[in-house]
């Protein structure tokens, strides 16, 4: 009778059960990009795969500038309500971050749209991109409002919703692209990159709508310009972090074909190698991050609320276990990388810099899995800045590697640079949340 008393009593812990289920719909997820990547490598090729993913760095710095820090601030805010009497409603905090966040996305979308050409041209050194830029600015409002509604329900420790519309969204952003490819091969139109973008806008659109259906929308009540401004008091300085990191990582996006051209590559060899490591290598080894990405949304709700009501215990045993089983399924991860990184590029990928690649960057598991899970428990300390100076100083040790190594020693000095930054990340990480503050 124990056992099962036991495992009930598990699974009806908010962390652990949302954990789960979290997991289970981001490995899910994940297996269904993997072979979406596969699919896009066999289909537009590693140049098509380069130039997709080459936008991303612009798409990511619009979604840091209208959404992640608004959905923090949300996730927050409703989980310290939960543990304060006399806040706002919860629901009160959703509609400003959605207001703030609505409004936001347009200020993004609107120059990415009207200006694709020059930041194809001068930031992205690609032409290409600039019909795909164009594509994905669509993308924006819809993920804004996914983005907000998800971080309403991870503050209440609610994940079935946000699990729901994360599967939905992969599983839309897959099937459309994969039916427009079939539709170009019937009519012998020529294969694009810009029809996995349009799967993307696609993926957003259903998992926005979903969102909203599943939502109790209830009347606005007098909290809601008291939450507003709780929301927009903790979302500008984490906006402006979020800005700030996703330039420096767009930099260092950017600069990785253009230093492998100083190196000696032609324009197709270096976006060639780009879209191995981000869209084959990468990928491979963030399929685990699924269970740590599960912890991370989860932790930092669960942090601010012990942070709330000052239970230190708390704080100090979910640091000490998230260091301990970051570390166990990072090193793991680490020697199944090194066994099995040749046959998965050669057999999988159909290409044997792939299993290099992944080879190499099997090393950073431990420390990457670390640094994502720790830097959500310094934002439920209420410390996002010494996260974001960790983080970006991650980010810059990468772009000096990039712009003083690449050149001379070719993209082998990238991957080794990763492990560098990955390890200063993870020990400051370390540093600063094993050290709680209630003051």
């Amino acid at each position: 009778m124990r056992i099962p008393q036991l495992t009930n009593k598990l699974l009806h812990n908010p962390l652990i059960g949302g954990t789960l289920l979290l997991t289970l719909t981001g490995l899910l997820s994940k297996v269904i990009g993997f072979f979406f990547k596969i699919f896009l490598s066999r289909t537009i090729g590693a140049e098509g795969v380069g130039i997709y993913q080459l936008i991303f760095p612009v798409y990511a710095m619009g979604i840091a500038f209208s959404a992640s820090g608004i959905q923090t601030a949300i996730s927050r805010n409703v989980a310290a309500a939960s543990g304060k009497p006399g806040s706002a409603h919860p629901i009160q905090y959703l509609y400003a971050g959605l207001f703030l966040s609505l409004i936001l996305s347009l200020l993004a979308e609107l120059p990415i749209y009207f200006f694709s050409d020059e930041l194809a041209l001068t930031i992205l050194d690609e032409p290409r991109c600039s019909s795909l830029l164009r594509i994905v600015s669509y993308a924006l409002p819809f993920a804004c409002v996914h983005s907000c509604v998800n971080g309403y329900y991870y503050g209440q420790k609610k994940t079935a919703i946000p699990a729901v519309t994360q599967l939905a969204e992969q599983c839309v952003r897959v099937f459309s692209a994969y039916i427009l490819v079939e539709i170009c091969l019937e009519k012998q139109l020529k294969i694009t990159p810009a029809l996995a973008v349009w799967g993307i806008v696609c993926g957003e659109i259903a998992s926005m709508l979903i969102s909203l259906t599943c939502l109790r929308l209830q009347k606005l009540r007098r909290g809601f310009c008291h939450a507003l401004r709780s929301v927009a008091v903790f979302a500008v300085p984490l906006t402006a972090n979020h800005v700030t990191y996703h330039a420096f990582s767009s930099v260092e996006a950017i600069l990785i074909p253009l230093q492998l051209k100083a190196f000696g590559y032609s324009n197709s060899d270096a976006l060639s190698v780009f879209g191995i490591l981000t869209g084959m290598a990468m990928p491979m080894i963030l399929f685990p991050s699924a269970l740590t990405n599960s912890v991370s949304v989860l932790l930092m709700p669960t942090i601010s609320e012990a942070v709330a009501k000052k239970d230190l215990a708390l704080v100090r045993k979910a640091t000490q276990k998230t260091i301990i089983y970051c570390l166990l399924l990072g090193f793991a991860c680490t020697g199944f990388f090194l066994l099995t990184g040749g046959f998965i590029g050669q057999y999988i990928f159909h290409n044997t810099l792939a299993g290099n690649f992944i080879r190499i960057l099997g090393w950073i598991c431990p420390f990457l899995y670390l640094a994502t899970t720790l830097s959500s428990i310094l934002h439920g300390l209420g410390k996002p800045a010494t996260a974001f100076y960790i983080n970006l100083g991650g980010c810059t040790l990468r772009i000096l590697c990039i712009l003083l190594l690449i050149p001379s020693f070719g993209i082998r000095s990238y991957l080794y640079s990763m492990l560098a930054s990955q390890l200063l990340v993870a020990g400051l990480c370390i540093k600063f949340s094993t050290r709680p503050d209630f003051s």
